[in-house]
């Protein structure tokens, strides 16, 4: 799957919050989308996932079959978006029924994230950091070639944001691709930069 984005341009309400990104994405590649608050990082991955309409511009996907893109993503935002009411397993248990292509138990994504003990626990219960970990571990129940990940270490201790690097890493050994909006450098090896608010064609 490869993915070309021309020109893209982004209005909330009546103002304009970026104009003229382009870039491409291929097997095993990252992009680290950066800028200030209110730049617009959210709003791109939001575009990306079919979200939000564009103001202007075009994304081209390419041999992805009959996929649209949102078919072909996971996104892990600002907001976890699990229910607290249900216990971590449960949670898991629909997001890998609800995407499809079903890749790992909620109980063996979990002990990836070192969460084994919250399987059977209301999401409610557990800390920012877990919760974190459980919306994380949404990447691994389920096959996307795509990730568009909004500030992924939130929240997240030193030994965690190390085990989100190995979880991204593995990812882009298997062709997997990563577009992440982030202020922190995060150590993915290789991966290419896009600015917004610096300039129209922002990428390195």
């Amino acid at each position: 799957m490869r993915i070309r984005v021309e020109n893209l341009a982004c209005e909330r309400g009546e103002r304009r919050i970026f104009s003229g990104l382009s870039f491409t994405l291929s097997p095993g590649e990252a992009l680290m989308v950066l800028g200030r608050n209110g730049a617009g990082k959210s709003s791109l991955l939001d575009i990306l996932a079919g979200r939000l309409a564009p103001a202007q511009g075009a994304i081209h996907l390419s041999e992805a079959g009959e996929r649209l893109l949102p078919e072909c993503l996971h996104v892990v935002g600002h907001r976890e978006a699990l229910k607290g009411a249900l216990t971590a397993g449960e949670n898991l248990a629909f997001a890998r029924d609800f995407l499809g292509e079903p890749r790992a138990m909620p109980e063996d994504a979990l002990a990836v994230l070192g969460l084994a003990h919250a399987l059977h626990l209301p999401v409610a219960y557990l800390s920012a950091g877990q919760r974190r970990r459980v919306a994380l571990a949404r990447l691994l129940v389920a096959h996307r070639p795509l990730w568009l990940l909004d500030e992924p270490s939130a929240a997240l201790d030193t030994a965690s944001q190390a085990l989100l690097l190995r979880l991204m890493e593995a990812h882009r050994a298997e062709g997997g691709m990563i577009v992440v909006a982030t202020h922190q450098n995060l150590g993915l090896a290789d991966a290419r930069e896009l600015t917004i608010g610096r300039n129209p064609a922002g990428i390195a």
